[in-house]
């Protein structure tokens, strides 16, 4: 069975976000604007973009 792939963009500032919001976007691998990583698609990532869905964009890769 093939995993789908996600890219993770960071799209705006950290600057003002809560503390909660900074250490999810560390633990996705984004520091700074424009910073983007893959990830395997499952219900923890799920998870992690509903508390930065402002602040991130996200892109299915194939």
């Amino acid at each position: 069975m093939k995993q789908d792939k996600v890219q993770v963009t960071l799209t705006k500032s950290l600057i003002g976000a809560t503390p909660k919001q900074k250490a999810t976007a560390e633990s996705l691998g984004l520091k700074k604007v424009g910073d983007s990583c893959l990830h395997a698609a499952g219900p923890v990532l799920d998870g992690k973009v509903k508390v930065l869905h402002h602040l991130v964009c996200v892109q299915n890769e194939k």
